[in-house]
Formats: C-alpha cells, sequence, structure tokens
C-alpha cells in the first residue's frame, strides 16, 4: 500500500482573469479601456454632466410604440417603428455637401434643423411647417396633412424632460386648460350671454395668438423663448408646428357664429370634453382595444361616445330646462320633441302622434346622437386638419342637420 507521501500531488492550477475589454485583448487594450472603481463624488459629478436631449429614450415608450404598431397609438398620434427610427438615424449621420456631419449635435444638444429648399433669397431659414420638414403631395405641391400633429419626440422643449409622465406622456396641463373651456362656456351661458356675442373676443385673441405663432417661426431665438414659457401647454411637435390654440379658436368660432345657440354651445362642449376624453383613455387602454385608424383606438372612441352622451343630457335635460331660460333659449333647435318629416310619415301611414316622441325618449335620440357625432368627428381625418378645428364643426353640423330633420 503507498504512502500518502508517495502520491504526486497536482500543481496549484493558474487562474487568468478575464479581460475587462469584450474582445479579450491583451495589455494594451486593458491599460486603455479598464478603469478602477468610481468614487461616489466621482459618480455624481458625472451625474450632473448634461447628455445630448436626443440620447434619452423613454422605455416604456419605445417598448409601446414597438408593440402596439398593429394597434392604437399610446404614446404618440403617429408611432414610428424602429425600423423607420433606424432609417430616419442612418439618413441623419449621412454626411453633408460640404462634408460636415448633419447628426452633429449643437452647444444645447439638440440636432441642427436641415437647410430647407424654400429658404429665403438672402439664405436665412426659417422654422416654419413649411420649411422643417414638411412633406410634398403627388403633384408635387404642398398638402393640408402637413397641418396635421406628427410623432411628438422628446428633446425639443425643455420642460418636458423634466416632467415625462407629467406633461409629456399624460399632457395634463394642457388637459386641463383643454376642459375648463367647457366649464367656461357653461358659465357664460349661465350668465345669459349670446354665442354671436362671444365670436368678437374668439376673433380677437385668434389674430394676434397666429401672427405670434409664424413671427416665431421666423425667428430661432424668439421661438426658444416661446416654447420656454408656454411649453408645458404643448406639444414637442408643435416646436416646428402650429400651435394647436389656433385651431380651437377658429374651430370654437365657427360652430358659434354659424349654427343656433343650443347647438353651438353643445358643439363647444363637445371639442373641450370629448376631444380630451378620447385622448385620454384612448393613451390609457388603447392598446387593449382593436384599433380603429392609424392613432385612434376603440377606446378612445368609445369614452368620446359616453362623455357626448352625458354632455347631451347635462345640457339638454338638466341646465337648459332647470337652470334656463336664458335670453336667446327661445330659438333653440332642440325643443323636447322629435319627429318624423310629414312626408315620410304620411308615405307609412302614420299618424302624426305616433311619428312623433317627446320627454325622455326624445332626449335620449338626441344624446344618443351627440353622442355617435362626437365619436365619429374625433376620429375622421379630414384633409389631415386639427381634430380642434374638425370636432366642433362636424358636430354642429350633424346636430344640426339631425334636428333640422327630427326637429
Amino acid at each position: 500500500m503507498p504512502s500518502l507521501r508517495s502520491r504526486n500531488v497536482p500543481a496549484t492550477p493558474r487562474v487568468i482573469s478575464p479581460s475587462p475589454d469584450p474582445d479579450g485583448s491583451g495589455p494594451e487594450q486593458f491599460s486603455s479601456s479598464y478603469s478602477g472603481p468610481m468614487t461616489r463624488s466621482a459618480r455624481r459629478r458625472l451625474a450632473n454632466v448634461p447628455q445630448p436631449a436626443l440620447n434619452e429614450i423613454d422605455e416604456d415608450d419605445s417598448a409601446a410604440s414597438d408593440l402596439d404598431l398593429s394597434r392604437a397609438r399610446t404614446n404618440s398620434r403617429s408611432p414610428v417603428g424602429a425600423r423607420t427610427r433606424r432609417k430616419a438615424a442612418a439618413a441623419a449621420a449621412a454626411p453633408t455637401a460640404d462634408g460636415a456631419d448633419a447628426s452633429a449635435p449643437t452647444p444645447n444638444g439638440h440636432l441642427p434643423l436641415k437647410p430647407s429648399a424654400s429658404a429665403s433669397p438672402n439664405g436665412k431659414q426659417h422654422l416654419s411647417p413649411l420649411d422643417a420638414g414638411a412633406t410634398l403631395g403627388p403633384n408635387g405641391l404642398w398638402s393640408w396633412r402637413d397641418l396635421s400633429r406628427s410623432p411628438s419626440p422628446l428633446g425639443l422643449i425643455p420642460i418636458h424632460r423634466r416632467w415625462r409622465a407629467f406633461i409629456h406622456r399624460h399632457e395634463v396641463p394642457r388637459k386641463a386648460l383643454h376642459v375648463s373651456i367647457g366649464f367656461f362656456v357653461v358659465w357664460l351661458y349661465l350668465s345669459g350671454t349670446q354665442t354671436r356675442d362671444v365670436c368678437p373676443y374668439l376673433m380677437g385673441a385668434l389674430i394676434p395668438i397666429a401672427a405670434v405663432d409664424v413671427a416665431r417661426h421666423h425667428n430661432a431665438p424668439f421661438n426658444r423663448l416661446y416654447v420656454k414659457v408656454l411649453g408645458a401647454l404643448m406639444r414637442e411637435s408643435e416646436y416646428s408646428g402650429y400651435n394647436g390654440v389656433i385651431f380651437y379658436l377658429l374651430g370654437a368660432w365657427a360652430v358659434l357664429y354659424a349654427f343656433p345657440k343650443d347647438v353651438g354651445v353643445m358643439g363647444t362642449l363637445l371639442l373641450s370634453w370629448c376631444d380630451t376624453a378620447a385622448s385620454t383613455f384612448g393613451r390609457l387602454y388603447g392598446r387593449y382595444t382593436p384599433r380603429i385608424r392609424k392613432g385612434k383606438s376603440l377606446a378612445g372612441s368609445a369614452a368620446a361616445f359616453v362623455v357626448g352622451v352625458a354632455t347631451s343630457v347635462f345640457f339638454w335635460g338638466w341646465l337648459a330646462p332647470v337652470k334656463g331660460p336664458m335670453p336667446g333659449d327661445e330659438n333653440f333647435l332642440f325643443t323636447g320633441t322629435l319627429g318624423l318629416p310629414a312626408r315620410v310619415a304620411t308615405a307609412l301611414g302614420l299618424e302624426p302622434a305616433v311619428a312623433t316622441i317627446s320627454g325622455g325618449l326624445a332626449l335620449g335620440a338626441v344624446s344618443l346622437w351627440s353622442g355617435f357625432v362626437a365619436a365619429a368627428s374625433e376620429v375622421v381625418d379630414l384633409f389631415g386638419w386639427d381634430d380642434n378645428l374638425t370636432i366642433p364643426v362636424l358636430s354642429g353640423l350633424g346636430i344640426w342637420g339631425f334636428l333640422k330633420i327630427f326637429g
């Protein structure tokens, strides 16, 4: 039996630690890429260094946009897929004709605007939507769809970077202003104000706001000051696009000026409340419901329908009869009764009493129609116009036509 001392004891194995460099290079690479542990003070100093805005990626936004391209959008009006973003990044990184890198960030961390083919003769580049990437139609001319809002990126407006969820994603200040207009309209109605009396004030606000909006697109420093002051109420796509307030005022002016008092008030209330409900519930639950069209989900349309029905019941069923009548209510198009046209009733052999409904049935019918019109006007894409303009105008036309036929 051999003794323990006669056994061969294996040599201690040599342990080679993995290289800090991913490619496993030699000492040269080790000395150039490896760094020791970082202290807390150094980490704090590194965290305080401002990073370029375009390098900040919201994981929730990117994941949701890639997942929900086949459904409704949740975080932007027109989601862009990962493949499209890679193509755009590759095109932005391509060198320009003079050898300069078009993707080199400016001192504020943003990518510079590309030179526009429609620059003025003196070489001045404008920031208007027509010059900042507007698309041409099939006939080579500018399209009305350039007025619609493009996907809202992150990084153009500083306050959006600081309050991503509160301002950028959920748009709480913007929605609060949107909803408050409806309550202001209710107050005007209770004070006995006529709809035509409001129109001069709307136009008086529309003209200077539109003029300032055009001016800021021709002056970059003024545009930066503008978005710094009003950035919490803007979408980032409006940095180089027209402000939605312009279309809001124009839509409210059109529906209050062109339609009877009750239809004008209802059109403004549907704009204020139904559009906000559709946007809120579409962003929250649109990913779980079928997509109606690009950027519009069944969840958002259902919310607009429900709020439209509730708004109609609130105005015609409670506000006007309980708090009224107010001056001008005698010109209401809806007086509490609905009926088939005389020719249709005669052709069907119906007595006038049978062909007419009133009370709760009439209110329910006009409320259901108002909800349908509100949801349809929020979904429809009319020449790419802003929905702050199309919702009140189309809602007013739909309700006015319905009451003209059956009222």
